[in-house]
C-alpha cells in the first residue's frame, strides 16, 4: 500500500506537539554599534604617539584600531606589549583614556 505525500504531511501535523514559546529580549540591554578600523601605530595622531612615549615607554604598539561608535564619536583601542604582559588602550585624539 502506497501512502500519499499530502497524507503523510496530515499525520505529522496531527502527531506534532504544539508549542506556544514566545522570546522575549530583555529591556535592559544597550547595543552598540561601532566600527573597527587598523591604523598602523606610526600613523596615530602626535598626541596619542606622545602619551604612550611618555606613560607607555617600556611597551610596544602590536595593534592599533580607529573605532568609531554609532553616535560617531571615536576613539583608539591600541593594544600593547611589554615582555608577556599584554594591555589594552583607549585614548581618544588627545592622548587621553576613554572607557
Amino acid at each position: 500500500m502506497r501512502i500519499a505525500p499530502i497524507a503523510i504531511a496530515l499525520l505529522l501535523l496531527a502527531v506534532t506537539p504544539h508549542v506556544n514559546a514566545s522570546i522575549q529580549s530583555p529591556k535592559d540591554v544597550a547595543v552598540v554599534e561601532q566600527s573597527k578600523v587598523a591604523v598602523r601605530p606610526e600613523d596615530l595622531p602626535e598626541p596619542v604617539k606622545s602619551t604612550l612615549a611618555s606613560s607607555y615607554s617600556e611597551w610596544k604598539v602590536t595593534s592599533a584600531y580607529l573605532v568609531t561608535r554609532d553616535d560617531n564619536s571615536q576613539y583608539y583601542e591600541i593594544n600593547i606589549k611589554r615582555a608577556e604582559e599584554t594591555s589594552t588602550l583607549n585614548l581618544d585624539k588627545y592622548g587621553k583614556k576613554v572607557d
